[in-house]
């Protein structure tokens, strides 16, 4: 019950009303989205009212411009979960459909904030823009707001080294494979979930089996070798993982593959989440198996010594 999904003109459960609310796309949940969050979870508690962080699912952009969308930082399923981690008690998912993106910046908030979700107080960053063509900004929700006597908490930018934390310089960090920065702009490791497919069971024959990962929603890092943290069913450890094409091999295919330090098993057709702890180097070719394996040696104990605690 702590995550719904609704049309914009269904109305939530009574519990959802009259509270605190935050609407964002809160990709990445980063650490800009937690000081929202935290934030608003004051604001609900000042009020004795629920915490609610409206989100949106798709993204709008996936309606609005298609060929300018970008696979999401997180899952929806993953990005409701952290939402209530740093501070949301309920997580409301808007349908995102033509319909609601017409919606006027008034006919928003009357509609939405206003009845349905009967919002008494607004929490909101310092850049928040809504409604049709995002005409809506900070300014004008706060007169909508005073109009409706409601009240509205600003949130200030968070820095890292002197620039605003948001989840397009999470984005652009993570396409660089700097994964030491995405863990400092996220407050924790980035992570991929993924289904292990069928390879071709060269790491195995190279002494280092590796798990082929499909069906990955999210953005992948930049392509490299990473130490990784890896969890599964039954293991939680230290791994090394590929992003990438094996040019010693002759193939082109950008794959994702990790070896789990310590794990044998057969994991096919399971599960796997991989939380990237730092890039090693970049993919190379090599000039055969031998020297390959020599690398995947040297990988493997860097990865361990840096993803090991």
């Amino acid at each position: 019950m702590g995550v719904l999904k609704l049309h914009w003109d269904d109305a939530p459960p009574a519990v959802f009303q009259n509270g605190a609310v935050a609407i964002g796309n809160f990709d990445g949940v980063h650490l800009g989205h937690q000081a929202l969050l935290t934030e608003l979870k004051r604001q609900a508690r000042s009020i004795d009212g629920p915490a609610v962080a409206v989100t949106f699912d798709p993204h709008p952009l996936r309606i609005l411009k298609p060929e300018s969308y970008q696979p999401a930082l997180t899952t929806m399923a993953e990005r409701a979960r952290w939402m209530q981690y740093y501070g949301a008690d309920y997580v409301v998912v808007l349908a995102t459909s033509k319909d609601l993106l017409s919606l006027t910046p008034d006919q928003f908030f009357h509609s939405v904030i206003k009845d349905r979700l009967a919002a008494r107080t607004l929490v909101e960053g310092f850049n928040f823009r809504f409604g049709r063509d995002r005409l809506g900004t900070v300014e004008s929700l706060g007169e909508l707001c005073r109009q409706s006597e409601k009240t509205l908490a600003i949130v200030g930018p968070v820095q890292r080294d002197g620039t605003n934390v948001a989840s397009s310089r999470v984005r652009r960090a993570l396409l660089e494979g700097d994964a030491r920065l995405v863990s400092d702009l996220l407050g924790r490791p980035y992570r991929l979930q993924g289904t292990v497919v069928a390879g071709q069971g060269r790491g195995r024959i190279l002494g280092f089996p590796t798990a082929n990962l499909g069906s990955i929603e999210t953005l992948l890092p930049a392509d490299g070798v990473y130490a990784v943290r890896v969890e599964h069913a039954d293991f939680r450890g230290p791994g090394a993982a590929n992003i990438g094409a094996n040019p010693t091999f002759g193939e082109t295919a950008r794959k994702v593959e990790v070896h789990l330090i310590g794990y044998s098993g057969n994991l096919e057709g399971q599960s796997l989440v991989v939380e990237f702890i730092e890039r090693l180097r970049d993919t190379r070719p090599f000039s055969g198996p031998e020297e390959l394996k020599k690398q995947l040696q040297v990988d493997i104990a860097r990865a361990k010594e840096i993803a090991g605690g």
